[in-house]
């Protein structure tokens, strides 16, 4: 996760990484600093998990939090608008 994003929206983000695992504080996952290894070293030992898993948790619940707190890239908002537009002329 970019760097810039979990700082910005760290407590939307620690909220939801502590309803996933409740036994975290605030002051591990700003430690971790949005990198998924540190984080998944933490629900590791704490939660227990084996590695792979706690891999792969973690990675699938940056994925969700990234898509949902992300900026989404200008050229993305550009070619939806595009997609739209062709849309409703097809549809015309």
């Amino acid at each position: 996760m970019n760097r810039d994003i979990f700082e910005g929206k760290f407590k939307e983000i620690s909220g939801e990484i502590k309803k996933k695992w409740g036994q975290l504080t605030d002051d591990e996952i700003r430690r971790t600093e949005g990198n998924a290894e540190a984080l998944a070293g933490i629900v590791q030992q704490k939660m227990g998990r084996d590695k792979e898993e706690a891999e792969r948790d973690v990675s699938d619940i940056l994925e969700t939090l990234e898509r949902k707190y992300a900026p989404q890239r200008v050229s993305d908002k550009l070619n939806a608008k595009v997609d739209t537009a062709k849309s409703k002329i097809k549809h015309s």
